[in-house]
């Protein structure tokens, strides 16, 4: 028993994401000087209240593709957690270094969805834009089953449809704009290759093998 769950001792470095939240509230203002990195392009997108759900679905998305990682590949896991805990501190590095917002449309109409966006705005406010955090993670979660023989073919597909999805609901909610996304794409991209570098040849994990593995 104790040896089963030790092998889940892992886990528990998900709690990573959450404590680092903390400084995401922290910076989540408005104080000092805001930039804004809004486009002409992004001032044509219309807002659409259906990509709410993609928006908001990122939170389960996220978690399973971690939890998937876990038991399919502990090196991936390891690696796709480090690099996403890392993009997160560069995130806020940023954050607290180069503030940037995005204007939020007037909602007139009700019904659920509206009432999900409502949510969502009310929970979080209109800052910490540049890089995204969702298009960052989402993003992320492409790359890190790209050289996975475990998934197939279409998990794979499905993983990109589903992060791509979520990308594109950050702009149609309102929620972030198109260079706030290349952003978080670069950042993901630099970081995917330090991070795939790093446990190249070497099966870095999080946890001591015990003699049974």
């Amino acid at each position: 028993m104790r040896r089963k769950l030790h092998a889940y001792l892992p886990l528990l470095w998900l709690l990573a994401i959450p404590a680092l939240n903390i400084f995401y509230v922290r910076l989540n203002h408005g104080g000092g000087q805001v930039n804004s990195l809004v486009t002409d392009i992004d001032r044509q997108i219309p807002f659409v209240p259906i990509f709410i759900i993609p928006y908001i679905f990122w939170y389960v998305f996220i978690t399973g593709m971690l939890l998937l990682h876990f038991f399919t590949n502990k090196k991936g896991f390891a690696q796709t957690l480090v690099t996403l805990c890392t993009g997160l501190v560069a995130c806020y590095m940023i954050y607290l270094q180069f503030q940037t917002t995005v204007p939020r449309p007037q909602i007139g109409s009700s019904g659920v969805l509206i009432q999900l966006v409502e949510w969502v705005y009310r929970h979080d406010q209109p800052f910490n834009c540049f890089p995204s955090i969702h298009v960052f993670t989402s993003y992320l979660m492409i790359k890190s089953v790209q050289e996975q023989e475990a998934f197939s073919r279409k998990f794979k597909a499905a993983v990109y449809f589903s992060s791509w999805l979520i990308i594109c609901s950050t702009f149609f909610v309102k929620q972030h704009v198109l260079l706030d996304a290349a952003g978080a794409i670069a950042l993901a991209e630099i970081l995917h290759f330090a991070g795939r570098t790093l446990f190249n040849g070497k099966v870095l994990t999080l946890h001591k093998r015990s003699p049974s593995e």
